[in-house]
């Protein structure tokens, strides 16, 4: 009886032993995790303190942009090109280069003393530190047995949008109590331990040299100018009206061109710079679709939040960062909830709620006025870090669980280049609309306040007695005043449509749910 009972307990006891994470492996995985979170982090962590650097390195107002845009650019550029080199080279390798250059770059740029030095110190920090985000998506997904996804999975979402959530936040409280220098700094020696430990650490697979003989440099450079080109349209277009601007307009034909030239390598190389082949798995381009409008919601209502603080409410960086630090709080939490119903709930169905969370967050918003404060936005916030969290994680399992190990490390690539390039989609669509309809509720307020409406007299009358301390100037100064009110108000009801569309783009995702399938290796893991 007592040897049956002990053959037939192998079995399990083998598989516990199995699933079973050595500690060495968790700490070096847990070091990727931070590298990556400095990398996104870095992202924002400058948006909050723009004013700051600018005054430090005297810059103008065209030039101070290219701070982030610079950034964003190089690392788009890197992301999908991360999986051949990670092959090339092993998970070990190429982290700890990727890691190590982001700190070196992160002191070049604490030491700028002019706007071009921190631009080109910018451009390469992004470059460099860009292998780091995909990488540990494809560790997640290869270095660990699916039964250990609902701790790992939620581990990595949660660090990819909690991270640019939270960056004006850091960022404002870093310069206000020390300098923007600081921005840079806290990079240092966070980097060096996160290098130690993944050089000492880390043996999750062999490197192929051999790759590196066969590179495409023309795939390489055909890409580098295709989503540097699109980043940099994409980022400069709302404000310079588009193709009306010819600088747009070279970059959109070398955007074209560059598309081109690398879609003709990437189907014709035996060994392309990007293997493509992974979009022929339903799951995974559906997910990178649901990954690119969940960029739209991570990166665009980032945006969109302090923009209404600062222009409308006067709010300071701190005080923008202090508001918006609830969705990170309700993330945190939300978190580790996330990760146990994803063994016990279907994906689909959980994307979906997140979605219609999302949805629902926007929905409320999409009524703002200009007297909002922190009580108002409260429970949109909390809508949008459940929401967050209850997409992220079914899509990372749903998009990444159904490939195989060897296709992971360039779908990881490619999975976090649609995340970014949703963000920079969302934000340029985000502020062409909000132009739009600014100008479009200028024109129609106008008429509101034209001469010979009661209530626009009684008000200009009641701001001249206010301004009567000036003298002759009062009237000119009510004026000013009144169209200052215009104005907020435009811009305030455009953001109400801009949470609107919102709003429809999140629920229409819906649709997306029915075209997914639920991966059977993580179905069978939660049994």
């Amino acid at each position: 009886m007592s040897a049956g009972a002990a053959t037939a307990d192998s079995p399990p006891a083998a598989a516990a032993a199995t699933d079973r994470i050595p500690l060495p492996r968790l700490l070096a995985f847990l070091a990727m995790v931070f590298g990556m979170f400095m990398a996104i982090l870095d992202i924002q962590i400058v948006s909050a303190s723009l004013a700051e650097i600018q005054a430090g390195l005297s810059a103008s107002a065209d030039e101070i942009s290219w701070v982030q845009t610079s950034y964003l650019i190089a690392e788009v550029i890197m992301i999908p090109l991360s999986g051949l080199l990670s092959r090339a080279l092993s998970t070990r390798v190429i982290f700890t280069i990727s890691c190590a250059g982001f700190t070196v770059m992160s002191l070049m740029c604490a030491l700028s003393t002019s706007i071009t030095e921190m631009i080109i110190w910018r451009a390469l920090q992004g470059f460099l530190g860009g292998a780091m985000i995909p990488t540990v998506f494809a560790t997640a997904f290869t270095a660990f047995p699916p039964s250990k996804r609902a701790i790992v999975s939620p581990m990595i979402g949660m660090v990819a949008t909690l991270a640019p959530t939270v960056g004006p936040t850091v960022g404002g409280y870093l310069t206000d109590l020390f300098s923007w220098h600081w921005l840079f700094l806290i990079n240092v020696p966070a980097g060096i331990v996160v290098c130690t430990m993944v050089w000492r650490l880390v043996d999750f697979d062999k490197p192929e040299p051999a790759l590196l003989r066969r590179f495409d440099w023309l795939g390489f450079a055909a890409m580098a100018v295709f989503l540097g080109s699109l980043e940099f349209v994409l980022e400069e277009g709302p404000a310079k009206d588009w193709f009306q601007d010819h600088l747009i307009l070279a970059f959109t034909i070398a955007c074209i061109v560059g598309a081109v030239v690398f879609f003709w390598r990437a189907f014709t190389q035996e060994v392309p710079i990007v293997d493509l082949t992974a979009f022929g798995n339903r799951n995974f381009w559906t997910g990178c679709l649901a990954s690119f409008i969940c960029g739209i919601g991570l990166y665009g209502l980032t945006y969109l939040y302090p923009v209404y603080l600062g222009r409308v409410r006067g709010f300071s960086a701190l005080m923008i960062g202090e508001t918006m630090f609830v969705t990170g709080i309700v993330m945190f939490i939300s978190a580790p909830i996330v990760g146990r119903l994803s063994t016990r709930m279907d994906l689909r169905v959980m994307m979906a709620i997140g979605f219609l969370l999302f949805a629902a967050g926007t929905w409320q918003a999409s009524f703002v006025t200009k007297d909002w404060t922190f009580g108002e936005l409260l429970v949109p916030q909390i809508l949008r870090g459940a929401a967050l969290m209850l997409c992220m994680v079914p899509i990372n399992n749903l998009s990444l669980g159904t490939l195989p190990p060897e296709r992971m490390k360039n779908a990881a690539g490619l999975y976090n280049l649609t995340r970014n390039l949703g963000g920079a989609v969302g934000l340029a669509l985000i502020n062409s609309l909000l132009n739009h309809r600014t100008d479009l509720h200028m024109q129609r307020l106008r008429e509101s306040v034209a001469w010979g409406r009661p209530r626009a007299e009684e008000t200009l009358a009641g701001l001249t007695q206010q301004f009567q301390s000036l003298g002759s100037d009062a009237e000119l100064a009510a004026i000013k005043q009144m169209a200052a009110m215009v104005r907020r108000e435009a811009f305030v009801m455009a953001l109400g449509d801009v949470f609107f569309a919102l709003t429809v783009l999140f629920v229409a995702m819906l649709l997306l749910v029915p075209l997914m399938r639920r991966p059977k290796a993580v179905a069978a893991a939660a049994h």
